[in-house]
């Protein structure tokens, strides 16, 4: 349970901030980048919401669930492998592969109802499109950062948090596109303005 009395504690005036292990890492470290481009990940999904028309309330709640589970991999991505302590699994927030298979599934839900893409799609047409556009391109940046990370020795991340995000912004990108099914996708148009 979270219990927040007091929201500044002046600890992370000096550059630094602590992880869930209480481990303290610089705020440019790799790891806090990773969490910090989840978090920001989540409030583009956050922005995209109050954009969802009533009609797309089904759409609306899976972004509401994916927002709770990217707080789920914030705490994992917060809590980096430590040898020397062991936790008790039952005790650590990960994202499991029932839930990117969850994904999966309402992605293949929505994209059934959108005709096949002919051309790339440019971020737009209804507000709601577009933000979720924005939401995807954060969350290719999280992706990117996460391998960077997991790359490194010690900070090894599972495979299910990559796989989670990796799907992610497709189903942003389709969330996107069933947002704009009545206007159509706004697509490129290769040497257009030449």
């Amino acid at each position: 349970m979270v219990k927040l009395d007091k929201i500044y504690t002046r600890g992370g005036d000096g550059g630094e901030t602590s992880l869930a292990t209480g481990a303290r890492r610089r705020k440019d470290d790799i790891r806090v980048e990773a969490f910090g481009m989840i978090d920001e990940t989540n409030a583009a999904i956050g922005v995209a919401r109050l954009s969802i028309e009533a009609r797309d309330a089904d759409l609306d709640a899976m972004l509401a669930r994916i927002q709770n589970e990217l707080f789920d991999l914030g705490a994992e991505l917060a809590t980096p492998p430590d040898p020397k302590k062991h936790l008790d699994p039952s005790m650590r927030l990960v994202i499991t592969p029932t839930q990117v298979e969850r994904m999966e599934k309402d992605i293949d839900a929505l994209n059934a109802t959108l005709a096949p893409l002919k051309s790339f799609v440019l971020p737009g047409g209804m507000p709601a499109a577009a933000h979720l556009h924005v939401a995807r391109t954060i969350c290719r940046r999280a992706e990117r950062v996460m391998v960077s990370l997991g790359e490194k020795k010690g900070e090894e991340l599972s495979p299910t948090a990559f796989a989670y995000v990796n799907r992610l912004s497709d189903f942003l990108f389709v969330a996107s596109r069933y947002v704009n099914r009545d206007r159509g996708d706004v697509l490129w148009q290769p040497g257009a303005t030449r």
